[in-house]
């Protein structure tokens, strides 16, 4: 019997975008920093997805980018008649299958101003394994744990 080590799959970021030509706006740009992307539809929305691993001051400068794509996106749905908007995050199960959060747009916003996409993304990924493998116990006896293992 064989036994295959399958490599681990590299940690993406992804944006989501209502408008096609957005889209492929944001695609040219990450490619022009040199940073690779896919591209996908789901049921929220187009997504691209980036790797996490690129240097920071990369990762900034996309974030504002798409954040400026995403006010191109608000002005595109105001003058194209009250278009509803659409806010969601993507996390993972512990078993590796990815989710789509769907959220009012202004609790998302509210995420966003505060915290990054990965720490977003490393909240509902913890919020999803917790749920999953529930522990019922006190935060003192989670903590008394960690400094046992330190």
């Amino acid at each position: 019997m064989y036994h295959i080590q399958l490599p681990e799959p590299i940690p993406m970021i992804e944006y989501i975008f209502f408008d096609a030509a957005l889209r492929d706006k944001f695609v040219k740009y990450a490619e022009q920093q040199g940073v690779p992307c896919t591209a996908s539809e789901d049921s929220m929305g187009l997504v691209v997805a980036i790797p996490e691993d690129i240097p920071e001051s990369v990762s900034d400068e996309i974030e504002g980018y798409y954040d400026a794509l995403e006010q191109e996106q608000e002005d595109l749905s105001r003058t194209e008649g009250d278009l509803k908007r659409l806010a969601g995050f993507r996390f993972n199960l512990p078993n590796g299958e990815s989710r789509m959060l769907p959220l009012q747009t202004n609790l998302a916003n509210r995420l966003l101003a505060h915290f990054s996409l990965q720490e977003i993304q490393a909240l509902f990924d913890a919020v999803a394994d917790c749920t999953l493998n529930p522990q019922d116990e006190h935060l003192c006896k989670i903590l008394a744990a960690r400094e046992q293992k330190n």
